[in-house]
C-alpha cells in the first residue's frame, strides 16, 4: 500500500497499513540547531523523512516572504506582517480596517490571481504534486491558514472585531461577505484548475483555555460562512480538513455539523481522554503532538509514554488517526530524536 492509499484509508476508517505521522521540522530549527546533528536524527528515520538526501552543503532555507526577521510584508489584503525571527511567521502591526472609515474604498484582491498571502499560477498548481498539513502524495490545496475568522482580526484588529460581534456591527457582516466570495473562490479554483482531491481549511480558533470566539458568535458570524466554502468541496468529493490550535472543545460539534472529514487539533490542551470520548468514530482526528510540556520539557520514556498512550486511545484497526509534531527551537535534540523513536515505533502498533 502506496503512502497516498494509507492515508486515505486511515481517513475513511478502511483498515489503513499504518497509522500516518509526520514530523516536520520548520524552518528556523536550521539556524538554532546544529544543522549536521539535525541531519542525523533525519537520516535515521527514514520512515518519518523518506526522501531525505543528506546535505554537504550548509541548509539555507528560502523563507517564506512573511516569516523574514526585519522585513515587513504587506499582504493582499493590506495586512502588514513582521517577524523577529527567520521561519516564524510573524503577527499583523498594521490593520488596513482598523477604523471603519476606510471600508467604502476597500477592496478584495482578485482571487484568480492572488492567494491570502500573494499572487497564485493556478496552472502551475495543476502541475505541481500539491501538499495540505506536509501530507505527501496527496494532490491537494489549502485556501490559506487563517481564511475567516483570523482574516477578520488581520483587518479590524482583535477587539474591534469583538466589538463588532457584541455591537452587531452592519458593516461587519459586509465583510464576511467579501472574504467569504474570495474564499469560495479559492475552493472552486482548487478544485477545477488544480484538481485537487483534498482541501484544507486552517484557521486557528483556539487559546490555552478556551476559544478566541464565543460560540454564539462563532454559530452567528463563522459557521454559516464555513459551511458555504466547504460546500463545493464536499460535492467534488474532496476530503476536507480542519486545523486549528488551541482548546476548540465548546466548537468541535460546530466543526463536525460543518462537514469536515478531519480535524487537526491539539493533543493536550484539549485532553486526549476528551478527544477520544467526543471525536472517536465520528470524524478522522489529525492529532497535533504536545509542543509545550512533555516534548520541550519532560524526558525521553515520557514521550514514548505520551505517543503509545495516544495511539492506544486514539487509534483502531479500522483507522480514523493521524498524527503530526512541528519542531521549533527550544526542544532539546534528545527529545527530538525520543519522538522520531516513538513515532516510527507506534506507526504500526495496529498492523
Amino acid at each position: 500500500m502506496d503512502e497516498r492509499e494509507n492515508i486515505l484509508r486511515a481517513v475513511r476508517f478502511e483498515r489503513p497499513e499504518s497509522i500516518p505521522m509526520i514530523f516536520h521540522i520548520n524552518p528556523s530549527c536550521w539556524h538554532h540547531y546544529p544543522q549536521g546533528a539535525l541531519q542525523d536524527l533525519m537520516e535515521a528515520h527514514p520512515r518519518l523523512f523518506p526522501d531525505f538526501r543528506r546535505s554537504e552543503e550548509p541548509i539555507e532555507p528560502e523563507y517564506l516572504p512573511y516569516a523574514r526577521a526585519g522585513v515587513a510584508f504587506t499582504d493582499p489584503w493590506g495586512c502588514v506582517w513582521e517577524t523577529t525571527d527567520d521561519g516564524i511567521v510573524g503577527t499583523v502591526t498594521r490593520h488596513p480596517l482598523e477604523t471603519w472609515e476606510d471600508f467604502e474604498n476597500f477592496r478584495a484582491p482578485d482571487p484568480d490571481s492572488f492567494d491570502h498571502w500573494g499572487p497564485i499560477d493556478w496552472s502551475s498548481k495543476a502541475r505541481e504534486a500539491s501538499q495540505l498539513g506536509f501530507k505527501r502524495r496527496i494532490a491537494a490545496g489549502e485556501i490559506g491558514h487563517g481564511h475567516t475568522f483570523l482574516k477578520l482580526t488581520d483587518l479590524r484588529g482583535y477587539q474591534n472585531l469583538l466589538y463588532d460581534m457584541s455591537d452587531e456591527e452592519p458593516r461587519l457582516l459586509r465583510l464576511i461577505a467579501i472574504l467569504e466570495d474570495f474564499n469560495l473562490r479559492l475552493v472552486q479554483n482548487y478544485i477545477r484548475e488544480a484538481g485537487v482531491e483534498w482541501m484544507g481549511y486552517a484557521e486557528d480558533l483556539g487559546m490555552q483555555i478556551g476559544p478566541m470566539i464565543s460560540p454564539i458568535h462563532f454559530r452567528r458570524y463563522i459557521k454559516p460562512s464555513y459551511r458555504r466554502i466547504v460546500a463545493p468541496a464536499r460535492e467534488a468529493g474532496c476530503i476536507v480538513h480542519m486545523h486549528s490550535d488551541g482548546d476548540i472543545r465548546p466548537l468541535v460539534d460546530d466543526l463536525v455539523d460543518v462537514g469536515f472529514d478531519v480535524l487537526n487539533l491539539q493533543d493536550l490542551v484539549n485532553g486526549i481522554d476528551w478527544i477520544r470520548e467526543n471525536l472517536g468514530g465520528r470524524v478522522c482526528v489529525d492529532l497535533d503532538i504536545d509542543r509545550q510540556k512533555i516534548t520541550y520539557g519532560g524526558t525521553p520514556r515520557e514521550i514514548d509514554a505520551l505517543i503509545r498512550e495516544e495511539v492506544e486511545k486514539l487509534g483502531s484497526k479500522q483507522g480514523g488517526l493521524m498524527m503530526i509534531y512541528g519542531l521549533y527551537p527550544g526542544v532539546p535534540l534528545e527529545n527530538a530524536g525520543a519522538l522520531m523513536d516513538a513515532m516510527e515505533l507506534y506507526m504500526g502498533y495496529y498492523a
